[in-house]
């Protein structure tokens, strides 16, 4: 007897090997350069690698007369570009432990706040289509700032497609446990070796170190 009707998972550094902080610079400044920035600052280009919102993208582009919507564009094209060469080159992968809940008697979705087409091609070349009921990522878009976790929009969306009335969302970040509180779930953090030193400020219902833990939970166990 399963304990959740739902498994929900986050995707980069849970399931699949987070983007390297260098894959995502070069993609920002790429990004930079076809907008007809050619030498944008270092701060510039750090602000718009994680944690954007639409006022920091908006004091990013005013020093260049940039419009946030076009550079927005612009940045997670090539973001989600340069992370899907990562995959096909053999830089990035999915983790051995994710075989533990593949074959769990729940309903699972994916919830991430990298872009949805990355999403996408990470469910075909990781092969994980055949077992993830659900999945949603962002939408290009400035208006798709607003719906990053922690938001729960998505998780509630995931939520009412599988028709679920309990489930585990499990993440690797504080705004992981974030979003699961606000949207009323339990919330497992997977302390991997890239947010070992990580802390919280807001407590988890579990803490793991892997895969293998999340499926003893999610029966009960």
């Amino acid at each position: 007897m399963t304990y959740y009707d739902a498994i929900l998972f986050d995707n980069d550094g849970v399931l699949v090997e987070p983007p390297a902080d260098e894959t995502l610079r070069r993609a920002a400044e790429s990004a930079f350069r076809a907008v007809g920035v050619d030498s944008p600052d270092d701060e510039h280009v750090a602000d718009v690698l994680r944690g954007v919102t639409p006022e920091s993208l908006e004091a990013v582009c005013r020093p260049y007369g940039l419009d946030p919507e076009t550079f927005w564009l612009a940045r997670d094209r090539h973001a989600s570009e340069a992370q899907l060469a990562e995959f096909r080159e053999g830089k990035r992968g999915r983790y051995d432990d994710v075989s533990a809940i593949e074959s769990l008697a729940h309903d699972f979705g994916i919830v991430s706040s990298n872009q949805h087409a990355t999403i996408e091609f990470v469910l075909d070349f990781c092969e994980f289509a055949d077992w993830v009921d659900t999945y949603y990522g962002r939408e290009l878009g400035v208006e798709s700032l607003d719906r990053k976790k922690p938001d729960p929009h998505f998780l509630e969306r995931a939520m009412a497609d599988l028709g679920a009335d309990s489930a585990l969302y499990v993440g690797d970040s504080e705004s992981d446990v974030e979003a699961a509180r606000r949207a009323g779930l339990d919330s497992a953090f997977v302390r991997r070796d890239h947010c070992a030193g990580v802390e919280l400020s807001v407590e988890p219902d579990y803490e793991v170190t892997d895969l293998h833990e999340v499926a003893k939970i999610a029966n009960g166990g």
